[in-house]
């Protein structure tokens, strides 16, 4: 009966073989040259290497354009300020704690707004923040006394930092903060929304439509749906209009020329025989005009 054998110690090389072998695995299949490359060029030690870093990432399709671009969001967040995306004040759309119940609705009705800072005495005098859908209350309810229906207004300096801020939105639960500067006047205000559009971009709202890509609609009654941001030629074209393009390139761009100043929502101006009146604002720039052909006599006076 012959003994067991005991079993042979493994051979140097082998036994290097077998070491590289789950030194391979453990390290995600990564060759010898990638770690060498790794060990003599580590990682990013500044923003902008690491901004560097995504930017090859993407070149070289380890990673999308969007996740690029929400990555360098993210970094963006940490720098900005309460201050950077705040909508300015005089561009606030606010309620009045007077306005009768009819007003109320028409004024939720024309912004679209799911919350509003309420005033009292002046647009500097915030006493709290409407939700829309409580005005259901006031209809079945009129006895009910408004300011039983505000929310507490959140007030945040300018200064405050993004981050922080979007902290405070996720663990209050409010989506809606008044900016003060460092007087204690009224700023401006800023939404959950217009945090979370630094990190991904611009958010759509019900309005968009990404099926028309010129941003011209034809509404029912006749009048047209005119993004700010389309092109003048293809609201030309759209239109069967000639519109000036070599100074500008958007619609938005030109209203606010012939206005002097950025368009505020419900501001009308009539031009070229056509009357744009603001539908739509946010982060102080114009999303939406509805756009209506002038009568004759209206186009005859502007073309004189």
């Amino acid at each position: 009966m012959s003994e067991p054998q005991s079993p042979r110690p493994p051979r140097p090389g082998h036994a290097a073989a077998g070491a590289a072998q789950r030194t391979g695995s453990e390290s995600g299949g990564r060759s010898l040259f990638e770690r060498v490359v790794e060990f003599l060029s580590p990682g990013p030690d500044s923003r902008a290497e690491l901004i560097e870093t995504l930017a090859s990432a993407e070149q070289r399709e380890l990673i999308e354009p969007q996740s690029r671009a929400m990555l360098e969001g993210v970094l963006r967040l940490a720098d900005m300020a309460a201050g950077d995306a705040m909508v300015a004040a005089p561009r606030m759309d606010v309620l009045d704690i007077g306005m009768s119940y009819e007003a109320l609705l028409a004024e939720v009705i024309a912004t679209g707004h799911s919350r509003f800072p309420v005033t009292e005495g002046g647009r500097d005098n915030i006493i709290g923040i409407l939700l829309s859908k409580d005005l259901l209350k006031l209809q079945r309810a009129p006895e009910l006394n408004l300011r039983t229906l505000l929310r507490p207004a959140i007030f945040v300096p300018e200064s405050k930092s993004l981050n922080e801020l979007l902290r405070d939105f996720r663990s209050n639960r409010n989506h809606l903060a008044i900016v003060i500067d460092e007087f204690g006047t009224t700023a401006g205000l800023i939404t959950i929304e217009d945090v979370l559009e630094v990190i991904v971009g611009q958010i759509e709202d019900e309005f968009d439509d990404a099926d028309a890509p010129s941003g011209v609609y034809t509404l029912a009654d006749g009048s047209y749906r005119v993004a700010g941001d389309a092109e003048i030629a293809a609201v030309n074209e759209a239109l069967v209009l000639t519109l000036p393009e070599q100074d500008f390139d958007t619609i938005g761009g030109l209203i606010a020329h012939e206005l002097g100043h950025v368009p505020q929502r419900g501001e009308t101006v009539m031009t070229h025989g056509l009357s744009f009146s603001v539908m739509l604002t946010r982060g102080g720039a114009v999303r939406w005009f509805k756009v209506r052909r002038a009568p004759n006599g209206v186009i005859a006076e502007d073309a004189a």
